[in-house]
């Protein structure tokens, strides 16, 4: 899955997901991925996966992890944060 989607006139969300032969470490699923919240040309939320790191999640310079669970809840709980981050941040 490739797509890229405009959620306002000065920000949209990007998402790259494959499904992969086997996981990547320490990983327990078959995906790697990318979810991540443009604004004004700025990263301020991504959801992704590496090796060594895992699963987890950065909201601006913080970086916590993230408990996969399956991909539908993956894209819900990104699209969750992003509009929360957009209403916080004065963004209707």
């Amino acid at each position: 899955m490739r797509r890229r989607v405009l959620v306002q006139d000065n920000a949209f969300v990007e998402m790259v997901l494959w499904q992969l032969e086997s996981p990547v470490p320490p990983c327990a699923h078959p995906y790697k991925y990318r979810l991540a919240l443009i604004v004004q040309g700025q990263c301020v939320l991504r959801y992704d996966n590496e090796r060594g790191k895992g699963d987890h999640r950065h909201v601006g310079r913080t970086e916590n992890p993230y408990v996969f669970q399956t991909v539908d809840q993956l894209v819900a709980d990104f699209f969750h944060d992003t509009r929360r981050w957009l209403d916080e941040h004065g963004h209707d």
